[in-house]
């Protein structure tokens, strides 16, 4: 029988505790010989990465010795953290950014200076005993340069530039005959997704490059994952159809560039960190490649010589860090039913199987809502995507006049998507009784570069109006309660948070994690990697000062009229904490209900369990006192101020 209990007060079985007990991060999947290598990511230990290896005999051992830390700071969100070639592994440990070789049974030495410099990225080449990687020098002061420079293996001291003078550099790959290298670079004020360039060059007898050619790319074209096929053809993932697809260049002047499978999909990602991987070859004349498609992932072949494409049918609707040898493939597979795992598929035999998973934890699935994808009416006679999910507990049962409350979620970058996967952090909130919308607002990626740049010169105003809509247009329907509606997002969905907060009047709460309520600090006060972003998203500073003003929620305090909960990392370099602080003091002058959590040790994100706890518990609890239901569990207190 199930029990008749308001929204909000569900009990339910998946806690903040069981979230952060049961759960890692699982990324940055890596081939060496039979074996397979990845990162987890671990809450209980600090938020420590740690290489983990997975051997044909089924066994899984840590290969990082505590204290490491497999992390790199380059860009500041890193990725590309390590290198496994012939059993040695190379990696760069977070506190000190220096690189690291080691043996899975000995112990890491340094491989690069104890200096003050950066590096990812990074591929082995066997043929002059050294590794090509990004380096990232903070050496100088002022901004930081970034290059493609050599590291010898052998010798540590033995460090040369090879290309440098751009602002940025990714990817660079060595041809399977280690003749020619290609890589990545673009500009300030482009961001990886606006315009990249992919250059190639040979390799001289000094181990230095010969003449660089462009091949592709520019400042309205991005390009994505250069990969040289295993006969030396040179393939890379390109927009110039407006769609992320599949390229190569034939002929040895690498002049004629040729679409694969044109489609209206993405086989692409924006390149917020390094390693990122749709696809691989299986062999000479075989891809195997991840795209997706109207918010879904697919997993598929595709034959080089036929340009002909087959999808394989799996229970998975988001894929990430595919990696393939032979007719063996793996990636980070999900779905509103799976965690994150670590998929293996033999393309011979369609036989799955899962070397890990992000958690252990069965649900049964009484507990869990499954999204539906919806399309809704935004501004400008366009439309908008999200994910919607209904509160969903086998135990209970709504009171029959009683709408749920709505919790929006307005996703980071703002350059980014967000996913079907399963989530216990969602599902925290449904299973209590909440509704939940997941906003893939104008300027997310995934629906072609028309909608990307929808956020254009607009951030601020298009994200905030496909928030307001597609919590209006749930409202309008009669599937949620619109007086009880609340906005929570980090980074620049705080961003998006603060700005539907204090610019319109729809939301009744909100919380922001790390979130910019100041555009002009933002601009003055950030990390080399987004401080030309906001050229693209708002305008070139200070030449359009006073839109910076216009749309930070920081000038605008008087409109604010509801309660706001700010959670903070005190080590954050990306969204420094001042930004947060500065909200804060303003809320209290003003005698709005506002409260404040600091997470001394932590960056931009919680890595550490018991923040991660804190932060949910405590977003719960907080619109608990705004709301006016009683949480089934005793949560621990959040001081609100003017409550």
């Amino acid at each position: 029988m199930k029990e008749i209990a308001p929204y909000g007060s569900w009990k339910s079985p998946i806690t903040a505790d069981l979230i952060v007990a049961g759960t890692i991060g699982l990324s940055s999947l890596a081939i060496d010989g039979d074996d397979v290598y990845w990162i987890e990511g671990r809450p209980s230990e600090g938020g420590r990465n740690v290489i983990v290896r997975h051997t044909p005999d089924g066994q899984t051992t840590d290969i990082t010795p505590s204290p490491f830390n497999v992390r790199t700071r380059v860009h500041e969100y890193g990725g590309g953290a390590f290198l496994v070639t012939d059993g040695t592994i190379y990696f760069s440990n977070f506190a000190d950014q220096r690189l690291y070789c080691q043996t899975p049974d000995t112990a890491p030495q340094p491989l690069t200076p104890d200096a003050n410099c950066r590096y990812a990225d990074a591929v082995m080449d066997k043929q002059r005993d050294r590794l090509i990687c990004i380096q990232e020098d903070h050496t100088k002061g002022g901004e930081a340069i970034n290059r493609i420079v050599s590291i010898n293996i052998k010798n540590e001291a033995d460090i040369q530039i090879l290309v440098e003078g751009n602002d940025f550099y990714a990817s660079p790959r060595l041809s399977p005959d280690g003749e020619r290298l290609c890589w990545i670079s673009w500009n300030h004020p482009n961001m990886p997704w606006d315009g990249t360039e992919l250059w190639v060059a040979k390799i001289n007898a000094n181990g230095l490059l010969g003449e660089t050619q462009l091949v592709a790319g520019g400042k309205e074209e991005s390009i994505f994952q250069p990969e040289w096929s295993p006969e030396g053809i040179l393939y890379f993932v390109s927009d110039r159809s407006k769609w992320w697809n599949i390229y190569r260049v034939s002929g040895t002047e690498m002049v004629n560039i040729e679409p694969l499978y044109p489609l209206n999909a993405e086989f692409g990602m924006p390149q917020w960190v390094f390693g990122m991987s749709t696809y691989g070859f299986t062999a000479a004349n075989k891809i195997i490649c991840t795209f997706t498609q109207n918010g879904t992932w697919h997993l598929a072949t595709l034959n080089t010589t036929k340009k002909h494409l087959q999808e394989i049918e799996i229970p998975y609707t988001s894929m990430g860090s595919l990696k393939a040898k032979g007719e063996r493939v793996y990636f980070l597979g999900s779905s509103p039913t799976k965690n994150t795992e670590i998929v293996n598929i033999n393309l011979s035999t369609g036989a799955i199987d899962i070397l890990k998973r992000s958690t252990d934890l069965e649900i049964n699935s009484g507990y869990l809502s499954i999204p539906q994808s919806i399309e809704f009416p935004t501004e400008n006679g366009n439309t908008a995507y999200g994910l919607f999910y209904l509160p969903t507990n086998q135990d209970y049962t709504e009171i029959t006049s009683e709408k749920p409350p709505l919790l929006v979620k307005s996703h980071g970058g703002p350059t980014a998507a967000t996913s079907s996967s399963l989530s216990l952090k969602i599902q925290y909130w449904t299973s209590r009784g909440f509704a939940l919308l997941d906003v893939n607002y104008g300027g997310s990626t995934g629906y072609g570069r028309e909608y990307q740049q929808r956020l254009k010169d607009n951030w601020g105003i298009v994200d905030v109006d496909d928030c307001v809509n597609g919590a209006q247009y749930l409202a309008k329907k009669g599937l949620v309660d619109s007086n009880r509606m609340a906005i929570s997002g980090g980074s620049a969905g705080g961003y998006t948070t603060l700005c539907a907060l204090t610019f319109k009047d729809v939301f009744k709460a909100g919380a922001s994690y790390y979130g910019v309520s100041d555009l002009e600090a933002l601009a003055t006060d950030t990390h080399k990697f987004e401080s030309r972003y906001l050229d693209g998203l708002i305008g070139p500073y200070p030449e359009t000062k006073d839109i910076y003003k216009q749309r930070s929620p920081i000038n605008f305090t008087e409109l604010l009229s509801c309660p706001v909960i700010f959670f903070q990392g005190l080590e954050d370099k990306i969204v420094p904490p001042n930004q947060a602080e500065t909200m804060l003091e303003a809320l209290k002058q003003k005698g709005i209900p506002v409260a404040y959590v600091a997470f001394p040790e932590e960056q931009h994100g919680f890595r550490r369990s018991e923040n991660i706890k804190r932060a949910l518990d405590g977003e719960f609890y907080f619109y608990s006192r705004v709301f006016g239901f009683t949480p089934a569990e005793n949560l621990e207190e959040i001081e609100i101020i003017n409550n």
